[in-house]
């Protein structure tokens, strides 16, 4: 393939291993960060608050992996220029990362979920369930776990299909080189859905000290969240997110990992072992 593959948000948790798949499929990838890597000849500067740098990033581009920007509220506004030039340019499909949790048309996610059905020719939304990520970086989860050896949640008993981000970025590997898209919408979990009361006990058993899930309310996540600086907006779409997989919403598990790949998914068991340090 030697049309470049735009990749946004290229160091995060997906876009890093979706730009290192795609070079060992052989492709040519543009690795698009405010930070670029001075070492990285393909890698390019874009900002999502800056429209001067879209055109740059989407030069001979026909493909793109697409990651709204983080802690943003309402990122609809935000991308929608973006998307809206990069149809005008060619692009064909683009694969997007969406949430479970968010239906197509609904606030935030899925209104770009609405976009990008809308405006491309080739479109893929990836609609994974909670990181496992969450228990190892930099996260309020992981740092609940570091600092107090507890998991504060809202969810009750509500299960979650937690999904590695590596097994997320195989996906959209597998979604960018296909000769045929691979689908609209792919709803993507691990292999088992679990409480946070269920994994609190298997951070314990592999980090060898307990920890305990705390269930608060709502309001109360809310709350801790604008204390650790998030703002009251986005706090509140993150603690109503947790009252629904206490409804029971996300208690699912898909096949598509393993459809679309070939391999299995990763356990939570299995990922935590590989990161017991980071729950020092």
């Amino acid at each position: 393939m030697t049309e470049p593959i735009l990749v946004t948000g290229a160091t995060g948790n997906t876009g890093a291993p979706v730009v290192s798949g795609l070079r060992s499929r052989g492709c040519v990838v543009r690795a698009a960060t405010r930070r670029p890597d001075p070492g990285d000849g393909d890698a390019v500067r874009f900002d999502w608050f800056d429209p001067s740098t879209f055109a740059a990033a989407l030069a001979g581009v026909r493909s793109i992996y697409l990651v709204a920007p983080a802690g943003v509220a309402d990122p609809a506004p935000v991308v929608r220029p973006f998307l809206e030039q990069a149809a005008a340019d060619g692009v064909r499909r683009v694969v997007a990362l969406s949430s479970s949790a968010v239906a197509r048309g609904e606030p935030l996610l899925g209104e770009i979920h609405t976009m990008v059905v809308d405006l491309f020719s080739e479109p893929t939304v990836l609609r994974p369930s909670w990181f496992m990520q969450n228990f190892t970086r930099d996260h309020a989860l992981a740092e609940g776990i570091r600092r107090s050896r507890e998991i504060v949640t809202a969810t009750g008993d509500g299960r979650l299909g937690f999904i590695d981000a590596a097994d997320i970025a195989a996906v959209a590997v597998e979604a960018l080189v296909a000769e045929r898209p691979v689908g609209v919408e792919l709803v993507l979990t691990g292999p088992e859905a679990l409480s946070y009361g269920q994994a609190a006990a298997i951070v314990s058993d592999v980090a060898g000290t307990p920890v305990r899930h705390v269930d608060v309310t709502t309001a109360e996540l809310a709350d801790r969240l604008t204390r650790a600086g998030l703002t009251g907006e986005f706090a509140a779409s993150l603690a109503a997110l947790d009252e629904r997989v206490r409804a029971g919403e996300q208690n699912l598990v898909t096949t598509t990992v393993h459809d679309v790949t070939g391999r299995r998914p990763t356990s939570l068991r299995e990922f935590l072992a590989v990161h017991r340090a980071c729950l020092a």
